[in-house]
């Protein structure tokens, strides 16, 4: 019934599996992440302030929920687009600035690719300066994965995280509903 419901409904193509390396230097698949719900941010480290706001509301988020016996814990994870640079000691040093509980993750450039193709994540590295610095213009969205790996919704920069919060209880109580075959249990 479930599979008859998406299939009439259709579903985004977006998502997919990931193979890459974490802050510790430990291999993280996607399939690591079952069970879980994620709410996923691409950027890098060398952002110098769109990629330090989206991280503080990520962990804002992730704290409001933390705090609702109600909701199911959201995992923030981060992943790099910019793996020339962010190393997963550079990511752990810069993850350390918001939060212990982010994970994050990076990888050779073609995992990286792989995995912003997956999402329809843009990204481009902006001309070096003469210090070697550039800038990497990216799309600046935060993902919402369910505990099946599916993505089921997103949130823009303009959203507060207190609309995020909102995205993610409804997304879970429709979750939870398909789960229980009934649309009535919202």
């Amino acid at each position: 019934m479930e599979k008859d419901r998406r299939r009439s409904l259709g579903k985004a193509a977006i998502g997919g599996s990931f193979d890459l390396i974490d802050q510790d230097g430990k291999r993280m698949t996607s399939e690591d992440l079952l069970g879980k719900w994620v709410l996923l941010y691409f950027g890098f480290s060398h952002c110098p302030d769109i990629c330090p706001e989206e991280m503080e509301k990520l962990v804002k988020v992730t704290d409001m929920v933390e705090k609702d016996p109600d909701l199911p814990p959201l995992l923030p994870l981060f992943i790099t687009v910019d793996p020339e640079r962010d190393t997963p000691a550079v990511v752990k040093a810069y993850l350390k600035e918001f939060s212990p509980k982010i994970i994050g993750l990076t990888g050779t450039q073609e995992q990286v690719h792989a995995a912003t193709k997956a999402y329809r994540v843009y990204f481009s590295a902006g001309p070096k300066d003469g210090d070697n610095d550039y800038i990497v213009d990216h799309t600046i969205i935060m993902y919402l994965i369910n505990p099946e790996g599916e993505f089921v919704d997103y949130f823009g920069q303009l959203k507060t995280a207190e609309q995020v919060l909102t995205g993610y209880t409804i997304s879970v109580a429709k979750y939870n509903a398909l789960k229980n075959n009934s649309w009535f249990k919202l």
